[in-house]
């Protein structure tokens, strides 16, 4: 579970003297803490106009004593120097802003009228807005036809269902009942955080009429339909296109039947706007994972990524082309060994950009739709959205030392900043500086990792380390910014930090993220081994007898495995939402494709790897102190696991703590307990390192 083009330059505040007389000392940079953190406005979402001339974007702003966020929609002027402009229509809460194709419009999401998130209108100065739809519920994800006569709508409807107005009906039945039970037959019964109540997401068409309001009877372009689009947990617009030429659709999901919950077979399906006929698939062949479909300016191709091997959910991302006049699909660039994240046309249709982590960094990539031959546009960071428009790009970058601002390419030189909504608040933090170091590691070869210094770094001091280990396990904590995992906070809480891209991270090669897979237990921690050795041999400022471990996911198990395997060098541990019985895991985690793939089987067949790297079977040796947090809505890593771990800590009286969220899922979303989290873990390993914190 992972962002920027360059590094941010620190800015030192100083204070400087009133008087002649007396000179007053320095102040000094303001400390980076957790409630900074999250209080910060944060920007992403950004669409090019048809012209060039404008980019829309989002920007979240946090009300922390009210522990809610608002979206508004900016536009900043790509060919003047004037300041960006918040629209006055973002007062009543305005995201996912879109161009209409002539530019003349701004499509967007609100809940401002009734409650219900509807789609609204505006024009480019946003002054006042006018509600295009008015369904019975929310809208998830939209887009408009380029001939602006159609809008495409996600709603949750029993798929059974013949109309809106049916999926009303009965969940207005389901509310007026006394019995609470649920019966299911069928996988998923829960998901993410989510349980399942029969509701599917299906695709809508409505007709706009002259004044882009939506008319008449919404088209359920699914109907009958047996899977989801939006695409769930998170789908969006990206798992939907419109033809150029406003008659198809074009969708990625997966038939869901009796086996959702363990296949990874995601598919292409294209059906008519009208709704006169039935979608088809276009990817039947591939039982694998298809996805994010995107059309050619001209409408003549179609470009979707593709892994190749079912049930693997951590499988390379191929860039695929098909012809639409012959159905004939090639994979664009073969060789090129980095899974892609999401992929766009250029305008003259030579060019596909793509994202795609590279040895820890986010890049941005152009490859040539004739050739394959693949250039990189972007540098250190990480990119983490970005859109096409007639005279460059404009992409939102982050790295370990800035959040997500705005910059656009340009045909020569460098690329230029267009917007930010962080510089000013952080202006005054001193960062901790970070370095990526290499080391040979398992099979001898090589592994990547980033070592931070702490903030205020002084050559003459030893600091405690936070030894950070990601998620994933297929991920990487890479040259990028995290509201959750964000190594900046332990840099100023006075920490160094190491963090290691172990066998399994995502952007070295296909090869290296395999290699995890049925290894979980071995392979990594050796690469972990190597690379704390590695570190404290290069850095002299790393304290090897004042460092705690620290992993969330796929990282909470390491932890719960390092207690029991390789306990020595922590003075303490931190587990969140970790695996503790990986065969218990087995049974009752709900996407089981991954526990099924990563283990090489199901719980009850011969020869896997459940007991094999089991955290469960070493509690014998588990003496270090431990901090274990759990989120009750975590459908990944059940709650149970967690309260597992703590009851075999405080059995065995090892010293430990349980932090519980009743509201939090896989991840700590509210920003209110985001702080709580920091103190409760920078608490935890002030205790056990004897650390004191700047300020304190």
């Amino acid at each position: 579970m992972i962002k920027s083009l360059r590094l941010a330059a620190s800015v030192v505040a100083l204070t400087a003297a009133a008087t002649a007389v007396h000179a007053q000392a320095p102040q000094k940079p303001h400390v980076f803490t957790a409630k900074d953190m999250a209080s910060l406005d944060r920007l992403s979402d950004p669409r090019v106009s048809p012209d060039g001339r404008h980019v829309l974007y989002s920007v979240r702003t946090l009300d922390y004593p009210a522990n809610k966020a608002a979206m508004s929609l900016w536009v900043a002027d790509l060919k003047t120097k004037m300041a960006p402009r918040r629209l006055k229509i973002s007062d009543g809460g305005a995201s996912s802003g879109r161009w209409s194709a002539d530019g003349k419009a701004i499509y967007f999401s609100s809940s401002r009228a009734g409650g219900t998130e509807q789609v609204f209108r505006t024009d480019v100065m946003g002054e006042t807005a006018t509600q295009v739809t008015k369904a019975p519920f929310d809208v998830q994800a939209f887009r408009v036809a380029p001939d602006g006569k159609t809008i495409v709508v996600g709603q949750a409807v029993f798929p059974d269902c013949a109309d809106l107005s049916c999926t009303e009906a009965r969940l207005a039945a389901k509310g007026a009942t006394k019995a609470t039970g649920v019966v299911y037959d069928k996988l998923f019964v829960r998901h993410w955080d989510t349980w399942a109540d029969g509701t599917q997401n299906h695709l809508f068409a409505w007709t706009l009429g002259p004044d882009g309001v939506a008319t008449g009877q919404a088209i359920d372009l699914m109907k009958g339909f047996d899977g989801d689009t939006p695409t769930k947990p998170y789908g969006g617009d990206d798992d939907f296109t419109i033809s150029p030429d406003g008659k198809t659709l074009t969708f990625s999901a997966k038939v869901a039947g009796k086996d959702e919950a363990w296949t990874t077979n995601y598919d292409v399906w294209s059906v008519a706007l009208d709704g006169s006929d039935k979608p088809r698939n276009l990817t039947e062949a591939n039982k694998a994972w298809d996805a994010a479909p995107v059309y050619s300016t001209d409408g003549k191709f179609a470009a979707y990524r593709a892994m190749k091997r079912p049930g693997f959910e951590a499988d390379r991302f191929g860039i695929i082309v098909r012809d639409l006049a012959n159905g004939q699909a090639r994979e664009l660039a073969p060789t090129w060994d980095r899974s892609a994240d999401s992929i766009a046309w250029s305008r003259d249709g030579k060019t596909i950009y793509a994202t795609a982590l590279d040895v820890g960094q986010g890049k941005l990539f152009a490859i040539d739709v004739k050739t394959g031959k693949v250039t990189a546009l972007t540098g250190e960071g990480h990119v983490g959205a970005f859109d096409v428009g007639p005279t460059g790009i404009v992409y939102a970058s982050d790295s370990l030392k800035s959040p997500s601002e705005l910059y656009m390419t340009l045909p020569k030189g460098g690329p230029v900043k267009v917007a930010s909504v962080s510089s000013e608040a952080l202006k005054d933090v001193a960062w901790g500086e970070p370095e990526q170091f290499n080391f040979k590691g398992w099979n001898d070869e090589t592994v990547h990792g980033f070592v931070l210094k702490p903030a205020n770094y002084d050559a003459s001091k030893k600091y405690p380390v936070a030894f950070l280990i990601h998620g994933g396990p297929q991920g990487s904590f890479s040259n990028s910014w995290s509201y959750r995992w964000n190594p900046q906070v332990y840099a100023n809480a006075g920490y160094a930090v190491v963090m290691v891209d172990f066998h399994g991270s995502t952007g070295y090669g296909q090869a290296f993220t395999d290699a995890i897979s049925q290894h979980w237990g071995d392979r990594p921690l050796e690469d972990l081994q190597k690379g704390w050795a590695a570190a404290l041999s290069k850095y002299s400022f790393l304290d090897a007898d004042r460092a705690c471990a620290l992993g969330a996911s796929y990282g909470g198990y390491m932890v719960n495995w390092i207690a029991g395997n390789w306990n020595a060098p922590w003075k303490c541990l931190v587990n969140h939402d970790g695996v503790f019985d990986t065969r218990a895991m087995g049974y009752a985690t709900e996407e089981l494709w991954f526990t099924e793939w990563e283990n090489g089987g199901t719980p009850w067949q011969p020869n896997t790897t459940y007991e094999t790297f089991n955290p469960a079977n070493h509690v014998d040796k588990w003496v270090k102190p431990q901090l274990v947090v759990q989120g009750q809505l975590d459908y990944r890593i059940p709650v149970e696991q967690g309260l597992a771990t703590f009851s075999a800590l405080q059995r065995k009286g090892v010293p430990s703590k349980l932090l519980y969220f009743p509201n939090e899922n896989h991840w700590v979303l509210k920003a209110q307990n985001s702080v709580q989290w920091h103190k409760e873990v920078l608490d935890w390993l002030d205790q056990w390192t004897g650390n004191k914190r700047p300020g304190q």
